[in-house]
């Protein structure tokens, strides 16, 4: 290498790490691809949120439905939650992951801000979360009639994600359900 070529080195190699760098601003960092999309619910036993019993992935079957990850740690849980209770009005099942939680506390946030999930599944110890891979909370996974995992979004859900994303997977997930 010539005493010439050396002295651009440095800025060659600068300039591939600007490529590189660049590249990475125009990531949405809000996308978080699973590897569990379309795949089976993980298999879980688990105790029900304020309530006797273990609940498991059979329990998620037979209807098109959202699986929201929450805790009451979770600031963003708390600005999503009053959405969710919408969506719970109008018909759309909702069930919830309560995730690395206290099932007092999480039982006295229901109370105080209403409960929209037809049941929660206390996991304790984060065992689902992490078969999920989850990174925290909130998430929310759309799972089709048959407990397969169809969508995830990770974040606050509302009225943009639900009409803009979730409602139109969810509405074709309805129609097809419906038709088998």
């Amino acid at each position: 290498m010539g005493p010439r070529l050396k002295l651009f080195l440095p800025l060659i190699l600068f300039a591939m790490l600007a490529i590189t760098l660049f590249r990475g601003l125009s990531l949405d960092p809000s996308e978080m691809p699973s590897a569990l999309i379309d795949r089976p619910f993980p298999v879980f036993n688990l105790p029900r949120l304020g309530g006797p019993g273990l609940l498991s992935q059979a329990d998620l079957e037979g209807q098109v439905s959202l699986l929201n990850v929450w805790a009451t740690w979770c600031v963003a849980c708390r600005v999503e939650h009053p959405y969710l209770k919408q969506l719970a009005q109008q018909g759309i099942p909702l069930f919830g992951i309560n995730y690395k939680d206290n099932d007092v506390a999480a039982q006295r946030w229901l109370d105080e801000l209403g409960d929209p999930y037809r049941f929660n599944i206390a996991d304790h110890e984060g065992t689902l979360g992490l078969d999920l891979g989850v990174y925290g909370a909130p998430e929310t996974y759309l799972v089709d009639a048959k407990g397969v995992i169809r969508y995830r979004h990770v974040g606050v859900v509302d009225e943009g994600v639900w009409k803009t994303v979730l409602e139109p997977l969810y509405q074709t997930l309805t129609v097809e359900s419906s038709a088998q």
